[in-house]
């Protein structure tokens, strides 16, 4: 199989861990002989700087004839940064928004899960923990509150800012036949999250999510308003399998769901539309106060290229690989800073990487 990917290192550590994905990527194409062919393209400050967007049209195309998209950071800091002190709209995380929404990326797969060997990272009770926890969130990408219409303006003297959140059925029914899709090569287990005693939208999701639920008979349906959610994911959070919900939610409960599992380092995402293209990204940020020390945690990324190699390529054995070189170097003790626990052994961006592709089976 030939694979056309294009790369967004990005700003920060994002082309430290772009780069040990890759290698990953390579080793795979060797052992399972697969050729994949990398065009990277610039987003974010980087682009910033050189074009004056944070993404340009051109390489929005380029990615809309690429078969999938790896990500790996865009952004600086804040407080610091001469890219922020531009609109809203030339500032480096509006490129996010423009490629999942130009790429029509409206279904976010994020998974949360706890190894074993990182359990002592994790800010919960063992008693909570358990066994471990093993969880995806489906969080709809491109709709809601942050597509909606949103003015500010002055009434009777009085500022007032307003945000519109608006779905409409086809938004909801195409999200969650991908959740119910993915549950069924899980636990077939679905919670659908939302705030359905006060929010219209969410009483049209529940709906409709119902609607999608009788197609998958075999999957079990519960309903969860988003608080109780957000109680339960640190109560008990061995309860879930896939959590289903609006962009906002997903937004607020993967973060929280990233966290849990002991380091945001860890934690691979996707981003899919309606055919098999995907984009690919590590959960974490551009990191900018380690960038270039060959101390970032690559492996979020390599998961996502698992990710990748699972839902865009269909590669389920290349995908399995991926994760178990990565649980097998886990258990060999090796640790990047972030996740590093006593009677480790502390190791870099790159050898990280070099360990895990050492291990592709």
């Amino acid at each position: 199989m030939d694979g056309k990917i294009v790369t967004i290192p990005g700003d920060g550590i994002g082309p430290e861990i772009v780069r040990e994905a890759c290698k990953v990527l390579d080793k795979i194409g060797k052992v399972y002989r697969h050729s994949f062919q990398y065009t990277p393209v610039l987003m974010g400050g980087c682009s910033i700087d050189e074009y004056g967007v944070p993404l340009t049209d051109e390489a929005l195309e380029t990615a809309r004839k690429s078969d999938a998209v790896l990500l790996g950071a865009v952004g600086g800091d804040v407080g610091n940064s001469r890219w922020y002190d531009v609109a809203p709209d030339l500032r480096p995380e509006a490129g996010l928004l423009a490629i999942r929404k130009g790429l029509n990326l409206f279904a976010n797969i994020r998974p949360a899960y706890l190894y074993g060997e990182l359990a002592d990272a994790c800010p919960l009770k063992k008693e909570i923990t358990g066994s471990g926890f093993d969880l995806v969130i489906m969080r709809e990408l491109t709709g809601g509150l942050y597509f909606g219409e949103r003015h500010t303006r002055e009434v009777n003297g009085v500022m007032e800012a307003t945000d519109t959140l608006t779905y409409n059925e086809n938004e909801i029914r195409r999200i969650a036949v991908k959740a119910f899709s993915i549950a069924m090569k899980r636990r077939k287990q679905v919670v659908s999250v939302d705030k359905a005693n006060v929010l219209d939208s969410s009483r049209l999701w529940r709906k409709v999510v119902e609607e999608v639920a009788k197609d998958y008979p075999e999957v079990e349906l519960r309903h969860m308003l988003v608080d109780n959610c957000a109680m339960q994911l640190v109560m008990n959070p061995g309860q879930f399998d896939v959590v289903l919900t609006e962009n906002m939610f997903g937004d607020i409960l993967s973060d929280e769901a990233s966290m849990i599992t002991g380091s945001i380092g860890m934690l691979s995402s996707a981003s899919l539309n309606e055919t098999k293209f995907g984009l690919y990204e590590p959960s974490h940020g551009s990191a900018p106060d380690i960038a270039g020390k060959d101390i970032a945690n690559p492996i979020a990324t390599i998961l996502s290229a698992a990710m990748m190699l699972r839902y865009s390529f269909d590669l389920d054995k290349e995908a399995n690989a991926v994760e178990a070189a990565v649980q097998k170097v886990l258990t060999d003790g090796f640790r990047t800073a972030d996740i590093m626990t006593a009677g480790g052994r502390q190791v870099g961006t790159s050898e990280m990487g070099d360990l895990i592709a050492e291990n592709i089976k």
